[in-house]
């Protein structure tokens, strides 16, 4: 009978084989979900600010230190999107705010 040369793997190997599977998995989770878990889009750049299309859905950007451009509004405080997809630019989406200044639902999209 031939002797076994196999040794039972030692801790320092197991931990290696275990952080390899981690980031393995790490990197199938990017790859399906397409990092949408990890970041998101400013919905402005630096030196804007987001406005909100009166009457209607649409949105844009203004530089910082100028006016609104007409048929646009701020955001009310507290309800300002920051980020792609994230509670109030999803909001956003089926509100706008009318001509006095309210909040009401966005007319439906034909």
């Amino acid at each position: 009978m031939i002797p076994s040369t196999s040794r039972p793997p030692s801790a320092s190997r197991r931990r290696r084989v275990r952080t390899v599977a981690a980031l393995t998995g790490a990197v199938a989770m990017m790859a399906l979900t397409g990092c949408s878990g990890f970041f998101q889009d400013d919905i402005c750049n630096d030196g804007e600010y987001p406005v909100l299309s009166v009457g209607g859905t649409g949105s844009a950007c203004a530089k910082d230190g100028e006016k609104v451009p007409e048929g646009y509004t701020r955001y009310p405080e507290g309800k300002v999107p920051q980020k792609v997809d994230d509670k109030w630019d999803v909001y956003w989406r089926t509100h706008t705010v009318d001509e006095k200044g309210n909040i009401v639902d966005a007319p439906d999209e034909k």
